[in-house]
């Protein structure tokens, strides 16, 4: 399928790499290594995935992802 085709696919994916890129940023300027990786997967993702249910499921186990490290590690 076309991702043009699609515009609730492309606005989503456009939606989660901003806040890939937000998160990314964050990271940079506090030096934090999570949020860092957290945002690269969120940049670079929506551009392999073709599922619009998919696309959110992976966001959101990217986000779950980010949040159980920070609460596990001590740093």
């Amino acid at each position: 399928m076309d991702l043009l085709s699609n515009p609730a696919l492309l606005l989503s994916g456009l939606f989660i790499s901003l806040v890939g890129m937000a998160l990314f940023m964050y990271g940079k300027k506090q030096g934090s290594l999570k949020c860092l990786v957290a945002g690269v997967a969120l940049c670079g993702f929506p551009y392999f995935v073709t599922s619009l249910a998919v696309l959110w499921l992976v966001a959101g186990g990217c986000i779950g992802g980010l949040y159980l490290w920070a609460r596990v590690s001590p740093t």
